[in-house]
């Protein structure tokens, strides 16, 4: 009798033992649900009194300090919704961890809005609604107001649902819709603002573009070749070398304005110097990487390992540029309203407000970045490290391209159409490569080798569906963002006024 005693005794503990765990495992997560809350809304408390040791005036310090805790709040929805676009693609291919996407994105991103994120923020604050002709400064505190409050709820409800959407669009959407609100379709400066939809229309297609042209070169020159691991050591010091050159003028004409004034020939002199330099340095780097790897795709992956890594880091880096601009444009409309000025395109946006904007993004992205990371990396499209390299630089290119000339362009609309771009590509290649049916033949031995027509319409078939599926309902999600925070701050403006004014 002793021993069912015993084997009964160590069940129940065995059974106590679980439900404690079960239980230490359920507190650990509410913990852990709870903790993001807590840090998001200490955040937003340092930025109101980041922003309230700025104020000159007491008068306007409650609003400056309302405002810049929306500001803030915009701004992590901004990391949290659209920095996943940088680092999704890098992390589905499985080049690099979670976690060291996330050091990355949010290091890049913080660089990016604090030495290019000036002059795209002034197309958001002042080139959208008539401020002296048709509103006045108090009209534009609370369109400016409402616009923050509505996109940044928006953006809120599109990651909790898991969809990425525009930023730009959002907030662009809530300037529109509050300045209808405050003075009717007059107030709206619709040439300006048929640019800035242009831009979000042509950046997917040159995205996609760009990303089919990286992609068509890999292919030509490096992975439908004999002898894949010679084309690599061959290429891959001149795609690094283009990479840093580009970045490196780039940062000379327009990041480091603020520092010191560069001639264009100069900073292009110095991209080629830089370009040139890295191709000399990673040259060998690229011949001891390669050692020993066998003659194949699956060896490729290590040597884009780095190259797509840096592609990240770019993206980062002018996401942070552009986008940072979405929530701080309207803080700097309201700031200087409250002093009685209507911005322009030449004013400037001070260093503490971008402080708050690029903050914000970083600590989005690190609370709340993961879960649409999964979203853009793994379920849009199967990617691997040459896939991903190509989509990264080429949302990189376009929306560093995009931030030069100060339109404030989609990220998420340049990256789908990035995505989509090498999608097609792929279709396309699969069908009339003559290069890749060579090589396929001389890799199977048939020299009279071709594919069947059912076959390869079958397999095209199904990853047209895959991506157009994504692409259909991605898309679907841009439709409504407009009008949806458009209304949205319609209403808000209206109550506000309604109050304050």
């Amino acid at each position: 009798m002793a021993q069912p005693r015993l084997r009964l005794a160590k069940q129940t503990i065995d059974k106590d033992l679980d439900k404690l765990s079960l239980a230490e495992e359920a507190s650990q997560h509410v913990r852990r649900s709870l903790a993001a809350p807590a840090l998001a809304g200490l955040f937003l408390l340092l930025s109101m009194a980041f922003a309230a040791s700025f104020v000159t005036h007491s008068a306007s310090a409650p609003i400056i300090i309302a405002a810049a805790a929306i500001a803030g709040y915009m701004a992590m929805n901004i990391g949290a919704n659209d920095v996943t676009n940088n680092v999704g693609a890098a992390v589905g291919a499985k080049a690099m961890s979670m976690a060291t996407a996330l050091i990355i994105a949010a290091i890049f991103e913080i660089a990016g809005a604090m030495l290019a994120g000036r002059e795209v923020a002034l197309t958001i604050e002042a080139g959208i609604v008539y401020g002296e002709d048709v509103l006045g400064p108090q009209a534009i505190i609370w369109i400016m107001m409402s616009a923050l409050a509505s996109a940044a709820a928006w953006i809120n409800i599109a990651t909790y649902s898991g969809a990425p959407v525009s930023t730009t669009h959002s907030i662009i959407g809530g300037i529109v819709g509050a300045g209808i609100a405050a003075a009717g379709f007059s107030s709206v400066q619709w040439w300006s603002l048929a640019g800035i939809t242009l831009s979000w229309s042509v950046s997917p297609l040159l995205g996609g573009a760009i990303a089919a042209a990286f992609l068509a070169f890999l292919k030509e020159f490096i992975i439908y070749r004999e002898d894949k691991i010679a084309a690599a050591r061959r290429w891959m010091p001149v795609i690094l070398s283009v990479t840093a050159g580009c970045f490196t003028a780039y940062l000379a004409e327009i990041a480091l304005v603020q520092v010191a004034a560069i001639s264009l020939p100069t900073g292009l002199s110095l991209g080629v110097i830089i370009g040139t330099a890295v191709y000399f340095l990673t040259k060998p780097w690229i011949y001891k990487q390669s050692e020993g790897l066998d003659n194949r795709n699956q060896s490729l992956r290590k040597l884009f390992r780095a190259p797509l890594i840096l592609a990240a880091a770019l993206l980062s880096f002018a996401h942070g540029a552009n986008d940072v601009s979405n929530a701080i444009g309207p803080l700097s409309a309201i700031v200087s309203a409250l002093d009685g000025v209507i911005t322009t395109e030449k004013s400037p946006a001070p260093l503490w407000e971008l402080a708050i904007g690029a903050l914000g993004i970083s600590i989005g992205l690190l609370l709340y970045g993961p879960k649409l990371i999964r979203v853009v990396g793994q379920e849009i499209t199967k990617l691997n490290p040459m896939r991903a390299f190509c989509v990264a630089l080429a949302t990189a290119v376009t929306v560093l391209l995009a931030s030069a000339l100060g339109l404030p362009i989609s990220s998420t609309h340049t990256a789908v159409g990035a995505v989509f771009g090498v999608g097609f590509f792929r279709e396309w290649y699969i069908r009339n490569s003559k290069r890749r049916l060579q090589y396929v033949r001389q890799r199977t031995g048939q020299a009279d080798f071709m594919e069947t027509e059912e076959t390869n319409f079958a397999e095209v078939r199904r990853r047209r569906l895959v991506r157009r599926s994504h692409f259909l309902t991605i898309v679907g999600a841009w439709v409504i963002t407009v009008p949806a925070s458009a209304a949205l701050s319609a209403v808000l403006y209206l109550i506000l006024s309604s109050i304050f004014m």
